[in-house]
């Protein structure tokens, strides 16, 4: 039964579209606010098959769109570690995430250290502050309950990346907005203090971010590893990633990250 509810459960909130099972690392891709796993699906086939790409779909989108919302982030995380243990133990991994999931992929390395002892070989961190800075105070701050709609698709239209073609349609509009709202009401569940001699990790951390996008914190990732930090900026706005050429560079970089760890 066990076995069966783990199997369900990695269809369902785990997307591998092109399996690798002798894949030397899996890289766990974790999508931004209101995001899905499609953009992240199409990595799978632009990865060397020493790679495999396994993407997260956050609960209450997609197929799961029926499914209630994580009421925090730590249930979000805990969830997420339940399915993914056993391919995490299995073989080496990398974590990437994007904006709102460069704070769950975080949280979950996180997790998986303190109480797995198992870490990620790189952790790629994209368009988002690093989570010990106090600048993840004004994202805390938004009274995102009280927020109207209109002024919640304003700020998704500002930022880009999603598809014209669902805010047309009323429904996939309104879940859209619906998901950025829990997105974002899960972040300000998020806490992580960091202590003058506590470095939870030991991994090398990449930082991305656009040119053109609102200047994040990034400085304070140093304190979090005593692998190396290295930070690039690549033209455009807030989803850079999603231009082509950026797109080259980063699939480039992360597999010689990835190649370079020794596996």
């Amino acid at each position: 039964v066990l076995f069966s509810w783990v199997f369900l459960g990695m269809e369902r909130l785990i997307v591998c579209p092109d399996k690798r099972p002798d894949a030397l690392c899996s890289l766990i891709c974790f999508p931004w606010a209101a995001g899905g796993t499609s953009y992240f699906a199409r990595w799978a086939k632009l990865f060397s098959s020493s790679i495999e790409v396994l993407s997260v779909r956050f609960p209450g989108r997609e197929s799961c769109c029926k499914d209630p919302f994580a009421n925090d982030m730590t249930t979000m995380v805990n969830e997420i570690t339940s399915i993914l243990l056993k391919v995490l133990q299995e073989k080496p991994f990398a974590f990437f995430g994007h904006s709102f999931g460069s704070y769950v992929s975080f949280a979950t390395a996180l997790h998986l250290k303190e109480k797995y002892g198992l870490e990620p070989i790189h952790l790629f961190v994209s368009g988002g502050h690093a989570p010990n800075s106090e600048a993840l105070l004004s994202i805390k701050n938004i009274a995102i309950c009280d927020a109207a709609d209109e002024d919640i698709l304003t700020h998704i239209e500002f930022l880009g990346g999603t598809p014209s073609e669902v805010l047309q349609n009323e429904d996939l509009k309104k879940h859209t907005i619906l998901a950025f709202r829990e997105d974002i009401r899960i972040l300000q569940t998020f806490l992580f203090e960091k202590t003058e001699s506590f470095i939870p990790f030991s991994c090398d951390i990449t930082c991305f971010n656009g040119s053109e996008d609102k200047p994040h914190d990034l400085e304070a990732w140093h304190d979090l590893s005593s692998g190396e930090t290295s930070f690039y900026k690549l033209p455009g706005g807030h989803f850079y990633l999603l231009e082509p050429s950026n797109e080259i560079f980063l699939i480039k970089h992360i597999t010689r990250c990835i190649e370079n760890a020794g596996l």
